[in-house]
């Protein structure tokens, strides 16, 4: 027989609820504004030039492997090349390799 103090004698005991488990978003004031769409300046992700890259990759040929390397260019050319938007270091290298191919 199994005495009064043993653990299956024992009576489960209430468990405290955590504070740090209280929510902390303030929905009053989400559903006041609404839901409103995300736009892609929010999720860049979502952007559909990023979308449309991603699909026309497909069934082509794999890229090329890339190397990494450090080059000096004179800071006007870098700077054009970055008031272009994101992706200035592939349109450098698709201009190194315009000029490669033209060279031929």
């Amino acid at each position: 027989m199994k005495s009064a103090s043993s653990h299956s004698a024992q009576q489960p005991s209430a468990k405290r609820k955590s504070t740090s488990m209280q929510s902390k978003t303030d929905w009053a004031r989400l559903k006041k504004e609404g839901a409103t769409p995300k736009t892609s300046a929010e999720h860049p992700e979502a952007d559909v030039r990023h979308i449309v890259r991603g699909m026309v990759r497909r069934g082509l040929q794999p890229l090329p492997s890339k190397a990494s390397i450090s080059l000096r260019v004179d800071q006007d050319v870098l700077e054009w090349f970055k008031a272009q938007g994101p992706g200035y270091q592939t349109r450098i290298n698709t201009v190194l390799r315009a000029f490669r191919d033209a060279s031929v």
